[in-house]
C-alpha cells in the first residue's frame, strides 16, 4: 500500500469521463472541459457538474438555464486540452470571436436546449438546471436535469457501453495535467 498526498486524493475516485460543457445565450456559445461531473438521480435523470466560477461557460449557463453535456472520445483527446486550457471570455470581439471558431469545432443543433452539441464525441446530455444558489456559490457544483440524452450506437447500446473493438472511440478519464486514461476491456460478472 502506499500513502497518497490529501491535495492528490480526488484522483483515487475521479474516473468518470472528462466532459465538453457547451452553452449557449442569444448569439454567445462557449464550451469548456470539465472532469468533475456525476450521474444523480435516475427518475427524472439529474447530474452534478463542478463549474468555476470564473468561467464564461457559467455566466452562460447563469444566463439560459440549459447547457448540454458532450462526452468525448480518445481520438479528441488533444482538442479537449485545447478547449479546457483556454477562456472563451478572451476571445470576445477578437477574431475568432468564440472557441468553436478557435477550434473549429463542427456542431450540431440539440433538440431542448440552445447550446450547441459537438459533432464527434460518443454521447450528448441536454440539461435544464436545477437554481440550487447556495451549493453554486459555495461549492461552484450545478445540478440539472437531463431533459434529451443521445448516444453513438457503435459504442453504447442495450443500456451499456461497449468499447473493445473501438478504441479511438473510449471515453476519456482526466487524471492530471493532460494525462488521460481510456477504459480497458469489459468484463461480465457471473
Amino acid at each position: 500500500m502506499v500513502a497518497v498526498s490529501l491535495e492528490q486524493a480526488y484522483r483515487l475516485l475521479n474516473h468518470g469521463p472528462t466532459v465538453l460543457v457547451s452553452s449557449a445565450h442569444g448569439d454567445q456559445r462557449n464550451v469548456m472541459a470539465a472532469a468533475w461531473n456525476m450521474p444523480l438521480d435516475f427518475k427524472p435523470p439529474k447530474v452534478a457538474i463542478v463549474i468555476d466560477r470564473n468561467t464564461y461557460t457559467r455566466e452562460l449557463i447563469l444566463a439560459s438555464g440549459k447547457f448540454a453535456i458532450n462526452v468525448p472520445c480518445a481520438a479528441q483527446a488533444d482538442l479537449v486540452v485545447k478547449v479546457g486550457s483556454s477562456s472563451g471570455r478572451e476571445l470576445l470581439g477578437k477574431a475568432p470571436a468564440t472557441k468553436f471558431a478557435a477550434f473549429d469545432l463542427p456542431t450540431f443543433a440539440a433538440s431542448k436546449v440552445p447550446a450547441p452539441l459537438i459533432k464527434g464525441c460518443v454521447a450528448w446530455l441536454e440539461c435544464e438546471l436545477i437554481p440550487e444558489p447556495h451549493i453554486q456559490d459555495t461549492y461552484d457544483l450545478y445540478l440539472a436535469e437531463v431533459v434529451a440524452a443521445w448516444a453513438d450506437e457503435r459504442v453504447f447500446s442495450d443500456g451499456r457501453w461497449h468499447f473493445d473493438d473501438h478504441d479511438a472511440l473510449k471515453t476519456l478519464h482526466h487524471v492530471a495535467g493532460g494525462f488521460f486514461f481510456t477504459p480497458g476491456k469489459s468484463i461480465q460478472a457471473t
